[in-house]
């Protein structure tokens, strides 16, 4: 009779286990997600800065732009 209990013990412990290793895994997943989602999106501003860093666009055109954006 004590095989049988730890048979069905171990049985529940790693399923137990397994629930929460997928649980663990779901919230990373999900964090990433988020994440790439934030990165994808650069506001309007972002991007003129970027340009003006780059040499796209002089000093003038800068600020006009961004006097348009706000």
């Amino acid at each position: 009779m004590d095989g049988m209990n730890n048979v069905w013990g171990m049985g529940y412990g790693w399923i137990i286990g397994l629930i929460v290793l997928i649980f663990i895994i779901g919230l990373i997943v999900n964090a990433n997600k988020k994440n790439l989602n934030r990165q994808k999106y650069n506001s309007p501003l972002d991007i003129l800065k970027t340009r003006y860093a780059r040499g796209e666009i002089s000093k003038d055109e800068y600020d006009e732009k961004r006097r348009h954006i706000s």
